[in-house]
């Protein structure tokens, strides 16, 4: 009499045959996973932007959003938002810190675009909420930061009042990285 169970080289088939297709789908997951964390880095990137603008609405003060790298060139290393007493476009002890992020998702290259590029790299918000320079609130800034990863790009793009928008350049034709002005 013969059980209903199966035999050791059934068994064997079958894991082989699973081995196969998860190694299929192996990489296309990957690039799904990879695809979400930059997705999670810009609107990461996009809410804080948009935190230092209503702050400094609300507070009635300018705001700056700045990367947390001692140099301030490199927005992958995390970002603070914080108003900044001093003028130095960098968080110092007796400046409030309103918010941080820390470090993106390995793989993740951020690009700054601004109509100047001037090191330390920043985000200033004046008390009327349009984007201005770090020492005049009256003096417009704009521009583009994008972020990369693999050969995707998402960018998030500020215009001369202060209003940002997400964007995917295979989506939109209005989302190119150029220099603002130009």
């Amino acid at each position: 009499m013969r059980h209903g169970g199966a035999t050791l080289v059934e068994l064997v088939v079958v894991l082989a045959i699973m081995a196969v297709l998860a190694s299929l789908a192996l990489p296309s997951m990957r690039d799904m996973l990879d695809a979400r964390r930059l997705d999670t880095a810009a609107v990461d990137l996009y809410g804080a932007i948009d935190l230092a603008r209503s702050q400094a609405v609300a507070r009635g003060d300018r705001v700056q959003l700045v990367p947390l790298e001692p140099k301030g060139a490199n927005w992958a290393e995390g970002w603070v938002v914080f108003v900044d007493r001093d003028g130095d476009r960098r968080p110092g002890p007796d400046e409030e810190i309103i918010s941080s992020h820390g470090p993106l998702a390995g793989g993740i290259v951020v690009s700054f675009n601004f109509t100047s590029n001037k090191l330390p790299y920043y985000i200033a918000y004046s008390a009327s909420g349009r984007s201005c320079r770090d020492t005049s609130s009256l003096a417009a800034r704009w521009g583009t930061i994008s972020l990369h990863q693999e050969g995707r790009i998402r960018r998030i793009k500020i215009n001369m009042l202060g209003r940002a928008r997400m964007c995917r350049p295979e989506q939109d034709e209005t989302c190119d990285g150029k220099q603002p002005g130009g």
